[in-house]
């Protein structure tokens, strides 16, 4: 008897360094590991560029100019699965089959506040919601901002969270930067919707070095305005985009975690911190609390003497009460194995149906 076809969309991996890369190599080895024959798994990419599958046994479908009109399904494809919002296969375009949509967040909702373009992004939104038969969120929250504006998708709503493994760091390994002090780590797009700028704060009255790690945007220049005003340009890196062995060598080596971002859909960062033990400094936006939960300190303003006093406190408190073992035991919580099995679950209950 043969196999259903489910086609996995991981389109948005043409960007190395951003969450979605990360979601869909993690994702996407879980699925293999865990199929057990019980799928024949179809990989959709942007473009052959991305080798990230190149050594598993996995069929791969690369984006076509005339994808945006049509998709032609001559292997048979049963189900599909877009494990994007924004894929760039549009679920309308896929004719007759079992469709899965995941959304990671909706958070220009509050980001944006030019009401004609919330408006065209959430009818684009729609419309690939209504193209599908079950939607997914990656956390309460975001799948509570889906119902608040789509309420009409309840009956077909799941939470699966993401998973998060512990970052690999080989023996001996040194990262291409160095820091000269301890030093506080984050990472992310260096963009407003991070909020790195009100960090150097968390460096007055200390010797502490802060580490920002991601794609380099004009940003940059307002973190190193704050950076100014507390006189500490001379201890706030910018360091760029990083390998994975260097993200794990700041994770393994750095006095805390700091991640005052006002927009995610999930926070994965905040947990591979904690999977190395890492006291983490969250603010209280979006799905960060729901994620990180009591294991994690937050600013709850941006003022900086109240972000001094909470990081102060925090670090007080953690080194106190175990706050080491806390971190690891809550990372421990979030497992791509577990999320593969749950999508598995869900695509039987979806082709079944």
């Amino acid at each position: 008897m043969s196999k259903p076809r489910v086609l996995v969309t991981f389109d948005a991996m043409r960007y190395p360094n951003t969450g979605l890369f990360s979601f869909g190599k993690s994702f996407g080895r879980a699925l293999l590991r865990n199929n057990n024959c019980q799928f024949e798994l179809d990989y959709f990419f942007y473009s052959p560029d991305t080798i990230e599958f190149d050594t598993e046994d996995v069929h791969k479908t690369y984006l076509q100019k005339h994808n945006k009109f049509f998709f032609f399904n001559k292997n048979n494809v049963a189900l599909f699965h877009f494990t994007d919002q924004m894929s760039r296969l549009k679920p309308k375009k896929v004719f007759g089959r079992k469709k899965i949509l995941t959304i990671h967040d909706i958070n220009q909702v509050h980001e944006v506040t030019n009401p004609d373009q919330l408006r065209i992004y959430l009818d684009k939104l729609g419309e690939r919601i209504d193209s599908c038969d079950r939607i997914v969120t990656i956390s309460q929250f975001a799948a509570a901002d889906v119902l608040n504006y789509f309420p009409k998708v309840a009956d077909k709503l799941s939470v699966i969270y993401n998973g998060a493994d512990k970052p690999h760091l080989p023996n001996g390994h040194l990262p291409s930067y160095i820091p000269e002090r301890e030093f506080l780590f984050t990472i992310g797009i260096v963009s407003a919707k991070k909020n790195f700028h009100v960090l150097p704060a968390l460096l007055a009255d200390n010797d502490l070095e802060l580490l920002i790690a991601g794609i380099k945007t004009p940003y940059e220049n307002q973190v190193m305005a704050e950076a100014a005003k507390y006189g500490c340009t001379d201890r706030v890196k910018v360091i760029g985009t990083i390998s994975d062995d260097d993200r794990a060598w700041y994770y393994q080596n750095c006095q805390a975690f700091v991640f005052p971002s006002i927009a995610e859909g999930f926070g994965l960062p905040v947990i591979e911190a904690m999977h190395f033990g890492k006291p983490v400094f969250s603010s209280t936006r979006t799905s960060l609390p729901e994620v990180a939960g009591n294991a994690a300190y937050y600013f709850k303003t941006f003022d900086g003497a109240d972000m001094q006093r909470v990081f102060k406190e925090g670090m007080q408190h953690f080194n106190a009460n175990n706050g080491a073992e806390r971190s690891v035991a809550h990372a421990a919580k979030y497992n791509w194995d577990d999320t593969a099995r749950l999508y598995m679950q869900l695509y039987r209950d979806v082709l079944q149906k």
